[in-house]
């Protein structure tokens, strides 16, 4: 289903989680050099899922993973109260999470627990 959602070849990039004490940073990158072409499509897709969860929007996500996925809802009514903040990479892109609200920060961390779990051999934690 990631094939659905996102525009990059999930065999050729890594998804990178990493909690922090303020939230959490998610990473896209390519595995190796042979997939520059891939650093675009990362790039447009975490710039679209950052506006998106700047505004609550988590549908995609729920799309792939379902609507129950563990800390997606606190996000989603949330919104206001994390901070998403997108970069550019050299070899991809990222998106941070940032949060003074401890039951946000634990949406977070679950949700991003979830997608380590979810995605596979495609996520690591960093």
């Amino acid at each position: 289903m990631g094939g659905q959602v996102m525009p990059f070849d999930l065999s050729r990039t890594v998804h990178l989680f990493r909690m922090t004490e303020t939230g959490g940073v998610q990473r896209v990158l390519i595995r190796d050099a042979d997939a520059s072409e891939q650093v675009a499509l990362i790039r447009g897709h975490l710039e679209h899922e950052a506006r998106a969860f700047q505004r609550g929007d988590y549908a995609d996500p729920a799309r792939l993973h379902g609507a129950q996925m563990p800390g997606l809802k606190e996000l989603q009514a949330g919104a206001a109260r994390v901070k998403v903040i997108y970069a550019a990479l050299p070899d991809g892109a990222e998106i941070r999470f940032e949060t003074t609200d401890p039951a946000l920060l634990t949406a977070i961390h679950r949700w991003f627990g979830a997608q380590l779990s979810e995605h596979g051999a495609d996520a690591r934690a960093e």
